[in-house]
């Protein structure tokens, strides 16, 4: 654990006198967090027969030393997903170079047709290399369709769909809210275990978080080949303001989970991020330990049940570095150690194919 050292006082007594020794102050630590860089990305950057946008995921790809990113949006183009050269190092982050652009298939080969799929969090499997993907499924006046982890080969085709647990499955009056489904994905145990978040509170466990009050949503363990083991309520953070003016927009959930150690199956980094109008966006990363948590999966509702939730600390508030702003951000992943032993990780942001927003790719060093 990550520990800022405690300044310390001596006493001692020098040639037979009683003599007050003031030792001198200990260096601080250094910070467990530094900032390597940030790069941002063209608009609408062409790429193959796409352009780069929405990109709400980000993986290291140990085989090739590239990155993958998912994009979260079906409604320009079918659900793809984009490979990249990322340098990071000690000196910092360097230029991002896109090298390939690809479409996920169905079990019948075709494409994912407009809007039947959410894609959102994308991760390259320990063991074979292939894809596993998150997708939050649909909930409108006219459809209601499950959100689905799924499995694909590295060009993007079909293999199999993980089951999901029943609560998260999509009804009329129970089921995750409107995008809020599943928005974090990671291996955990060495590639043994699947792990998924909810972004926000299934409609039976409650309101959403706001201003006033903070919210619990869940997080789903399961065996890589599909079985549900256990389910844990995550602690969400209250919106960090009112919008201004009064009235506006105010939102905020999970958008990202990582195992904070590959071998760990119960430390994780959680990436909150909210979004108040007027104001503009907050995102911070937790560190969580599930140890101890009460095991949720056949809880009927978290909304006034006595539950432990898994316990959290924080690691890093966006706000505290020098970026160019805070935007979107909705993916991380960690990348190569340095030299020094420190992890990189490396962060994305969603731009929502807005001129407005920034697609950017940030760098960190954890000790």
């Amino acid at each position: 654990m990550l520990h800022a050292m405690l300044k310390r006082l001596s006493a001692g007594v020098l040639a037979g006198s009683l003599l007050l020794t003031v030792a001198p102050a200990a260096q601080a630590a250094p910070a467990p967090v530094r900032f390597l860089g940030e790069q941002i990305i063209s608009h609408a950057l062409p790429v193959g027969d796409y352009t780069i946008g929405e990109l709400s995921s980000i993986d290291y790809d140990p085989r090739t030393g590239e990155y993958v990113f998912i994009a979260d949006d079906t409604s320009e183009a079918p659900a793809r997903f984009f490979t990249a050269k990322v340098p990071v190092s000690a000196k910092g982050l360097g230029p991002v170079t896109f090298t390939s652009a690809q479409l996920f298939r169905q079990p019948d080969g075709g494409t994912y047709p407009e809007d039947s799929v959410d894609p959102e969090e994308m991760r390259v499997d320990p063991w074979t290399g292939s894809y596993y993907w998150s997708q939050e499924g649909i909930r409108s006046d006219t459809a209601l369709i499950d959100p689905s982890v799924q499995v694909a080969r590295r060009d993007g085709g079909y293999v199999r769909t993980l089951p999901i647990p029943d609560n998260e499955r999509m009804r009329p009056d129970s089921g995750p809210r409107r995008n809020l489904v599943l928005e974090g994905l990671t291996f955990a145990a060495a590639g043994t275990l699947v792990v998924s978040s909810v972004e926000g509170p299934l409609l039976q466990d409650g309101p959403v978080a706001t201003p006033e009050r903070g919210a619990l949503s869940r997080i789903t363990v399961q065996a890589r080949t599909g079985p549900v083991l256990a389910q844990y309520a995550y602690p969400q953070e209250p919106v960090f303001a009112d919008s201004n003016p009064p009235g506006g927009t105010t939102d905020t959930g999970v958008s990202s989970i990582l195992a904070a150690d590959p071998l760990d199956p119960s430390r994780y980094l959680v990436m909150e991020r909210s979004y108040v109008s007027g104001v503009g966006n907050k995102v911070r990363i937790y560190e969580i330990d599930t140890t101890g948590a009460t095991n949720v999966l056949h809880t009927a509702s978290l909304d006034g049940a006595k539950v432990r939730p898994v316990r959290k600390k924080l690691l890093l508030d966006l706000a505290d570095y020098p970026l160019s702003k805070v935007d979107n951000l909705e993916g991380m992943t960690w990348g190569p150690r340095l030299p020094s032993g420190e992890r990189t990780l490396l962060l994305v942001s969603d731009d929502n194919l807005s001129t407005r927003q920034i697609t950017q790719v940030i760098a960190f060093a954890v000790r």
